[in-house]
Formats: C-alpha cells, sequence, structure tokens
C-alpha cells in the first residue's frame, strides 16, 4: 500500500521547510506503507516556490506543483486527480496534527473504510487553541449536524486521507475549490454510503494561519445553504 500526502501552500516560506524536514523524516520511519509527499503551492507571491522545487530536488520522495491559482481544494483536486498511490491524503504546512496520528488515518482506511479523517471535537482528542477558535468550530459543527444530520464530527480538520478511487468519484461533484472543499467532500461522501473513520488528535492552532474568519464563515455558511437548498443525491 503506498500514500500520498499533499501539503497546500500559499505563501509559506518560513513554514515550508520545516515541515518538510519533519514529515519526510517521519513517513522514512513508517515500515507498514511507502508514502510520498506533494507540494502544491498556490499561486504563492512570495519565496515559496522557488523553495519548494529546492526541497524537490532535496528529498528523493517530494515532488512540488505549481497552481497558478489560489485555493485549498483547487489544490487537493489537481493533486489528487493526478495522483496514483492508493490513499491520498493532506495536512496542512503548520503541522498543527501530530504525525503520529498519522498511520491511524492509514489503518482505518486499511480494515476497509473509504475516508479517514481528524477530528478535534472527539472525547480522546487533546487541543490547544483560543476560546474564539473553539466556540466557532463547536458552533459550525453544530449547524452542520442540525442541517444534514451527519455522523461525523469534524468537518475542518486538515487532517484528511481518501482512497484514491473513491476521491476520484467524488472530485467531480464538489464544486467548491477553496476552504469548504473538505465539509462538501464528507458530507457527499457520508449521503452515498462511504464510511468514514474518524480518528482523535491531538492538535494546536496556528496564531499564523492564513485563513481568514470572516470570509471563511461567509463561504462556508453559502455551501452548506447550497448543498441544503439543492440536494445532493445524484449518482457518482
Amino acid at each position: 500500500m503506498n500514500t500520498e500526502v499533499t501539503i497546500p501552500v500559499y505563501n509559506e516560506e518560513n513554514d515550508l521547510p520545516k515541515c518538510i524536514e519533519r514529515l519526510t523524516k517521519f513517513l522514512g520511519e513508517q515500515k507498514l506503507f511507502e508514502s510520498s509527499i506533494v507540494i502544491a503551492d498556490n499561486a504563492s507571491t512570495d519565496r515559496t516556490w522557488e523553495i519548494a522545487q529546492e526541497l524537490e530536488r532535496q528529498y528523493p520522495n517530494v515532488k512540488a506543483l505549481h497552481i497558478p491559482k489560489k485555493g485549498r481544494g483547487l489544490a487537493l483536486r489537481t493533486v489528487w486527480s493526478q495522483s496514483k498511490a492508493d490513499i491520498v491524503s493532506y495536512m496542512d504546512v503548520d503541522l498543527s496534527t501530530n504525525l503520529k496520528f498519522y498511520p491511524l488515518l492509514i489503518h482505518g482506511i486499511s480494515v476497509y473504510y473509504d475516508l479517514a479523517v481528524g477530528s478535534r471535537l472527539m472525547q480522546a482528542s487533546r487541543i490547544k487553541r483560543s476560546l474564539k477558535r473553539e466556540v466557532l468550530s463547536r458552533g459550525y459543527n453544530a449547524m452542520i449536524k442540525g442541517m444534514f444530520w451527519n455522523r461525523f464530527s469534524d468537518a475542518q480538520c486538515g487532517f484528511k486521507a481518501v482512497r484514491r478511487d473513491i476521491a476520484h468519484k467524488l472530485l467531480p461533484h464538489i464544486k467548491n475549490n477553496n476552504w469548504f472543499f473538505d465539509c462538501e467532500m464528507m458530507l457527499l461522501a457520508e449521503n452515498h454510503g462511504f464510511k468514514i473513520f474518524e480518528v482523535p488528535v491531538e492538535w494546536i492552532d496556528d496564531l499564523d494561519s492564513r485563513a481568514r474568519i470572516g470570509p471563511s464563515i461567509v463561504e462556508h455558511s453559502s455551501g452548506l445553504v447550497r448543498m441544503r437548498l439543492a440536494g445532493f443525491r445524484q449518482p457518482l
């Protein structure tokens, strides 16, 4: 079984080298699966793309891909559509989620789940973040539950893995190319009977996150309303 980890980046010249150093070291110590890394640069305006190319030359299991438009969802869509790995996955460049939980994602899929996702809202999770972000996260996930009666607990944790064949079935039906991409993918997957494995995580808030709360709230809320009004039971 082989896995591919996508790291979507936009203007991350400071965090990217540290991320790839830690991630390649960690993945190199895993014996149960082979892995590779794709740095997906979303039209960065700093030295991120230059650094990504340097890292590609430095590490044999790292590939750098330049995408000329912004959007985390677009980055994942582009990389996953091209992937030949058995399992496609992604995590945020700040590595807010402790890497020791990544093998649990892969284990979940190896025991016949279709998607495996980190959840900061499970009882066993250990989270360090501001009260404001905690309230917003719980409120947003409660809103999803109220609108869709979904079983998964956390739609937003940037720590997910998907069987490649399932990802290829879902991608054409996901309309969002930015932050709502994750939530839309999971709602579609659950609605169509795909099995989602949730993993409790240790997670520390990134104070330098590129996500902006105001626009993110608008994007997620409008995405949920769109899906609720349109329905999403089309065949995959």
